[in-house]
């Protein structure tokens, strides 16, 4: 056995140390190298997405369930493509390893016409992510990967980019090259003197408030017990079900409705952990927060970035919550009358929900019904996924509703495809609009050629609602450049080779998605909306629209 072996070889022995079990890409002249060497060992399935950018989606979403997502793009315009799903990825804090080519190492950075060249490509991969990196020597390839790998997964967690220039990734180098995987740094323990002014202050408070967002995903037990203490939850929607929507203190995602707020305005401590407090939860940062205010996050710099807290504890936030939850015995702070002012406001938020979702409120409880306790709903940014698919569709389990923190559309498709290949044995509902699906149309050959356990729901209104909504509040009603022409895509993805349905009435809801969930295997469901009805959305409560 020859002692020397590709750097591509290389690449593909220490993704597989690293337990990866998906590439997401596109073959290129210049990432060949690589996808030979992982089509050759066959130890890691290559899902050939058609486009950059749903590449890279995919492997965002895998990433969030595996711990480390993992794509392959072309250099220069391929790249370039992939850049929205890295900023994607950079708002979710997703622990992914983008690897692109570059064009020979001779010419790089010469403006010498090479092929796939561009202008400082490290200059918007930097951008985009993390940390970018580029690999300057053969033998130092795998040491990069490892690098940018832990760079990745250290919390709290990013897209990190690499680029090898062609020539190097085709390079012989010794198989001393190769080292064990390294793990991601190990968490902080809990401060004790932290934990106990927690204690302290949650002991004294009346009404406490516990705000969750993504860096409270690993939270559950904890914040369970916290709840079932006595403590008010809410959280953010991309922290929707560390506490399920079924326990009778969970405020769910409903920061602007406003019974809600109402109980907010009541509360008299507000512990906000590992959440950013974003713009389209607190209405642009307007929303009332009760005093005193305690920010938990693990990174320093989150400290005081959007309110002003009253103490910032910096740390992991399951360590912190864990150990002040073992403090407090069940039902030690229940207050059976306040419970049930929370039951009320939660109920109220939800009827007018409901009124708002008109007809669609059916739609959202027959996925449900359909549904099993463990299938997993992805959204694109569209009207259903912003009004229905946000806060009422049921949350059992964290990571049951996955979305574009970002807020571009066209990423729900790729998503789900991510979100089925990295859970095999779960079924997937994907909630798109005519519009985002627009974009990633071609990634529906994706899905039937890896037979993604998907039944993708696209909702039709024959352009872009949300603006539609926007431009009806605040101009005046002008209506321009929403309205798109749309293929009839129920039959579009029957010449894919796809199961598919076309749904024109609300009596129908019930009965197909039931039929479409069961499916094996993927699947289509095309709502015509402008025979079901209207459903209106004017953008996340704010306090003005820019």
């Amino acid at each position: 056995m020859s002692d020397k072996i590709t750097v591509g070889e290389a690449i593909a022995r220490t993704l597989e140390q690293y337990a990866v079990s998906a590439m997401y890409g596109i073959i290129s002249i210049h990432n060949l190298p690589i996808a030979d060497a992982v089509g050759q060992r066959g130890a890691i399935r290559f899902v050939p997405a058609r486009g950059e950018a749903g590449a890279v989606t995919m492997a965002d979403a895998h990433g969030r369930f595996s711990g480390l997502g993992v794509a392959l793009t072309s250099t220069g315009a391929g790249a370039g493509n992939a850049v929205g799903a890295m900023i994607e990825a950079l708002n979710a804090n997703t622990p992914l390893l983008h690897i692109t080519g570059q064009v020979e190492k001779a010419y790089l950075d010469a403006d010498a016409g090479f092929i796939h060249e561009t202008k400082d490509q490290m200059g918007f991969l930097r951008a985009c992510s993390k940390r970018a990196y580029r690999v300057n020597s053969a033998e130092q390839a795998v040491a990069v990967i490892q690098r940018a790998i832990q760079e990745a997964q250290t919390v709290p967690c990013g897209p990190v980019a690499v680029e090898i220039p062609i020539d190097i990734q085709s390079s012989l180098v010794s198989r001393t090259v190769l080292t064990p995987a390294i793990a991601p740094p190990a968490l902080p323990a809990a401060d004790a003197a932290a934990v106990e002014r927690l204690y302290q202050r949650l002991k004294a408070a009346k009404r406490p408030l516990l705000w969750l967002g993504g860096g409270a995903l690993g939270c559950a037990a904890a914040v369970q017990r916290l709840a079932d203490a006595g403590v008010a939850v809410m959280s953010s929607t991309h922290g929707r079900g560390i506490l399920p929507d079924s326990h009778p203190r969970s405020l769910r995602a409903f920061h602007n409705s406003p019974s809600v707020e109402q109980i907010l305005n009541r509360c008299d401590l507000t512990l906000v952990a590992g959440s950013r407090l974003r713009s389209n939860e607190t209405r642009t940062w307007t929303l009332p927060l009760p005093r005193p205010l305690v920010q938990i996050d693990i990174d320093p710099a989150a400290a005081n970035r959007n309110y002003l807290a009253d103490e910032q504890v910096n740390g992991d936030c399951c360590a912190l919550l864990t150990a002040l939850a073992a403090r407090f015995a069940p039902g030690e702070k229940v207050d059976a009358g306040w419970d049930a002012e929370i039951a009320a406001a939660v109920q109220q938020a939800e009827q007018a929900l409901r009124e708002q979702s008109g007809e669609y409120a059916k739609l959202s409880d027959a996925i449900a019904a359909a549904l099993p306790d463990d299938g997993l709903l992805v959204r694109d940014i569209t009207v259903s996924g912003s009004v229905w698919g946000s806060r009422l569709f049921r949350a059992v389990a964290p990571l049951c509703n996955i979305h574009s923190l970002a807020g571009a559309i066209g990423m729900g498709l790729p998503m789900a495809i991510g979100t089925a290949l990295a859970n095999p044995q779960r079924k997937v509902v994907g909630l798109v609009g005519d519009g985002g699906l627009a974009l990633g149309l071609g990634e529906l050959a994706t899905m039937a050629q890896e037979q993604a356990n998907i039944t993708l729901l696209i909702m039709n209104d024959g352009g872009y609602g949300v603006m539609r909504g926007i431009q009806d509040k605040y101009f005046a009603g002008r209506q321009y450049y929403n309205e798109l022409h749309t293929p009839a895509f129920a039959q579009v993805a029957e010449a894919m080779g796809l199961k598919a349905w076309k749904i024109d009435s609300a009596e129908q809801f019930g009965g197909v998605l039931a039929e479409a969930i069961n499916y094996p295997g993927p699947s289509v469901v095309e709502v015509d909306m402008k025979q079901v009805g209207p459903l209106t959305f004017a953008g996340p409560p704010q306090k003005t629209l820019y």
